[in-house]
């Protein structure tokens, strides 16, 4: 092969090395931001929360007059016939007889026992109401994110140990084959250290199937092409600060839940005030301007038009109802009750949640510290059953078992660091204190 050629085959493979490396790294700030804009449910709740912000108008309450047009246009053809008071007939066939009515009318309540400002004040609950489930929708998504992405991050720590592990696979069947080829071991060490290696492999590939499907999944979260390819950073940082009673204080002021039980209590509230208006008289102001014109054929009078202004109120008050306004009133009353009861049931939730979550994470915590001590451990055995492995003092059993220890020990630190972060994610989501 020539100069030339040589030159050439270096800059495919140094432009192949460059692209295989431009592979996107993926944050978990990234991440977040890109499903608070994607993520399809995040978008229905802030639709919803959007919905209930337009319905609060004084209009919807029913403070507002309306106005109404209106028009009415009648027309007939009869065979009639007329007897007047002197004997005299009149006969018409084929009479035409029309009549146009057209206005405009205006009607105003003005009194309704107030019922209108605590429909007012409810639509503006109901608006906090939507914003608290649009809140608890975007802990939840930014939650099972974090999730997800925390998931890779292990995932990809599982991968770097099966590569290591299928790295002194290899070494150990070179060895293994150099060993029985000079006649110092037997063919069944080679054939022992190339099921190892085979089984490795297994696993490894086993392993890159559930990187995949976890990629996949996060892609999933953030709204976007599943065929999306990225990495995840290395780094998992668990918050090992966090005090319960802190947490519970948080809880009590922005956990989503407990916050929409609350204004549900002041929606019954005000439920209960819209059934008592009831029981005041309702006065309405009308008024209107009216143009009517009719035509008959037969008759004493062939034409008639008249327009005019309108005025007057009308009010009214229920006197009895056959007691439905004291069962209407006696029910909100016991939906008020309910709400209470929903909100004292949502607080023992949620302690009791945050209580578990809290001992979780203690135990995660502790199981970090003493999973990266047995992973520093089992990397020194390791080191040191290879170097006697190479000078054959120590058998192959005994080789696989600190080589296994070893991998089982990187993959049990990267589960307690994992398990720690879910710990702390669910932690900071029931007290509603999830950066984003």
């Amino acid at each position: 092969m020539n100069i030339k050629n040589i030159y050439c085959t270096l800059i495919i493979l140094f432009a192949c090395i460059i692209q295989a490396n431009a592979q996107e790294v993926l944050t978990i700030e990234q991440a977040m931001t890109i499903a608070l804009e994607n993520n399809f449910e995040i978008k229905i709740a802030k639709n919803n929360s959007r919905i209930n912000e337009t319905n609060v108008t004084v209009g919807n309450a029913g403070m507002l007059p309306t106005a109404t047009a209106n028009i009415t246009d009648n027309n007939n053809v009869t065979n009639s016939t007329q007897v007047r008071q002197d004997g005299t007939t009149t006969s018409l066939n084929n009479a035409k007889n029309n009549s146009l009515n057209y206005g405009v009318s205006l009607g105003w309540t003005v009194f309704d026992g107030m019922k209108m400002f605590a429909k007012y004040d409810q639509l503006k609950e109901l608006q906090k109401l939507g914003d608290s489930e649009l809140k608890r929708t975007i802990l939840v998504k930014i939650g099972q994110v974090n999730s997800a992405y925390y998931d890779l991050v292990q995932q990809q720590h599982q991968l770097a140990a099966l590569d290591t592990t299928i790295v002194i696979s290899n070494q150990r069947l070179t060895l293994a084959k150099n060993r029985f080829s000079i006649g110092k071991a037997s063919k069944l060490e080679v054939l022992n250290a190339q099921v190892d290696l085979n089984s490795d492999q297994v696993a490894l590939l086993r392993q890159k199937e559930s990187y995949a499907n976890a990629k996949i999944l996060l892609n999933q979260y953030l709204a976007r092409d599943p065929k999306i390819d990225f990495k995840v950073t290395d780094e998992v940082n668990v918050d090992n600060k966090l005090v319960l009673a802190d947490l519970m204080d948080l809880a009590q002021k922005q956990n989503p839940a407990l916050e929409s039980q609350i204004i549900n209590k002041r929606i019954a509230e005000l439920q209960l005030k819209q059934v008592k208006a009831d029981r005041y008289p309702i006065l309405r102001l009308t008024t209107g301007y009216n143009f009517s014109e009719s035509q008959s054929s037969l008759g004493f009078t062939s034409e008639t038009s008249n327009r005019g202004l309108n005025y007057g109120f009308n009010a009214s008050m229920n006197i009895f109802d056959g007691f439905n306004q004291h069962r209407n009133e006696k029910v909100a009353k016991m939906q008020i009750e309910n709400t209470q009861i929903a909100i004292e049931q949502q607080n023992m939730i949620l302690n009791t949640q945050l209580s578990t979550a809290f001992q979780t994470y203690l135990t995660n915590l502790e199981l970090i510290d003493l999973e990266e001590d047995n992973e520093a451990i089992a990397r020194q055995n390791l080191e040191i059953t290879l170097d006697k492995f190479k000078i054959g003092t120590i058998t192959t059993i005994d080789f696989r078992t600190a080589q296994l220890n070893y991998v089982n020990a990187k993959v049990r630190y990267s589960n307690a660091q994992y398990e720690a972060k879910l710990s702390e994610i669910a932690l900071k989501e029931l007290a509603g204190n999830i950066n984003f």
